[in-house]
């Protein structure tokens, strides 16, 4: 383990490339267009990439190239970058020598983004490499030490976010800092999960943002609340945020605005039979850390860990809480209904 003032160090790189990539995203943005962000440019076993992604990932690798200090050689996961390709910095940096994971997505939020309907977000992440043989260096989603989120955007909007944590600093270690475009300045804002154990006037969703699935993904969540929130003959005030963009609802949990989010779509995926169905991978849900270190629960649908590889391709089942009180009392409802709909094949 790397000691804390080492982490914090790498945490203020991370926030420099975050900042970075949003720059460099609006700047395109506002020089071309918004409708030139549209275009799809390349189709990878990981994601659809469009003309916006593009843009973050020419911006990251320059950053790289540029400002990674040399004596921690790394290698990228990222949206765009195929699992077999070795991206390491210092460029050539062999196999051997790498010592750190940084899993990226320069865009989460893509859709909503480049149609300027809601902000995205840069996630980052750092994880010190797992020993053992193997030509290419890897980690595990929980060996994540470091994550920074950076908002971007929509055109209309003039102050954006950015977060940071280092596993283990807990609430009064998070780094969460507001910037107003226009003038140039940066406050601190808290980050302060809800409190609330119940469910009522609260925003608590599941994403179903395609067609596909959506039918058995209702159900699940039918058979949920119905367990939890029984119907007694009044409506069941409860809201629904189907914000496309895995980090930007994880941050909506971190700041107390959503109760929980959960994304079942790999379960509902496997069960179709959905060959290249749109999911959660690891690069998603990589700065999820943030939550956690704010006092919010991040796991699979059985309450466990997420245990996946830091690549661009593994699916990713997740649900996010607010705080351990919603979580224990969500679990067993939870489980029990992904069984009455599908069965307990991904369990």
């Amino acid at each position: 383990m790397t000691d804390e003032s080492s982490l914090d160090d790498l945490r203020r790189l991370l926030e420099e490339l975050g900042s970075f990539i949003r720059d460099r995203v609006i700047e395109g943005r506002d020089r071309d267009g918004v409708a030139a962000m549209r275009p799809v440019v390349h189709d990878t076993t990981a994601d659809v990439v469009y003309a916006v992604d593009r843009v973050g990932e020419d911006a990251i690798l320059e950053w790289f190239a540029r400002r990674w200090p040399r004596h921690l050689p790394v290698r990228l996961v990222m949206e765009g970058v195929e699992d077999d390709e070795l991206v390491t910095f210092p460029d050539g940096t062999p196999p051997d020598d790498v010592a750190w994971i940084c899993i990226i997505d320069p865009v989460d939020g893509t859709r909503s983004l480049m149609y300027d309907k809601r902000s995205a977000w840069a996630l980052t992440a750092l994880a010190p490499v797992r020993p053992g043989p193997g030509a290419v260096p890897s980690a595990r989603f929980g060996d994540i030490e470091v994550a920074v989120m950076t908002e971007l955007p929509t055109t209309k909007q003039a102050d954006v976010d950015q977060v940071g944590a280092v596993k283990g600093c807990g609430p009064s270690g998070i780094v969460a800092r507001r910037t107003d475009l226009r003038a140039g300045t940066t406050r601190q804002i808290a980050l302060t999960p809800s409190t609330d154990h119940g469910f009522a006037h609260g925003f608590c969703s599941f994403n179903h943002f395609f067609p596909d699935g959506k039918a058995i993904l209702a159900a699940i969540e039918q058979r949920l609340w119905d367990d939890l929130v029984p119907i007694d003959g009044r409506p069941r005030q409860i809201f629904e945020d189907q914000y496309m963009c895995n980090g930007g609802q994880i941050y909506e949990v971190a700041t107390g605005r959503d109760r929980l989010v959960g994304d079942l779509r790999p379960l509902v995926a496997e069960a179709l039979r959905l060959e290249g169905a749109l999911v959660t991978h690891p690069y998603d849900v990589c700065t999820s850390l943030v939550l956690v270190e704010a006092g919010g629960v991040f796991e699979d649908p059985w309450g466990r860990p997420v245990d996946v590889a830091l690549d661009t391709t593994s699916p990713v089942a997740w649900v996010a809480y607010a705080n351990s009180a919603l979580a224990e009392r969500v679990r067993p409802a939870l489980a029990a209904a992904i069984d009455a709909v599908i069965g307990r094949g991904s369990a």
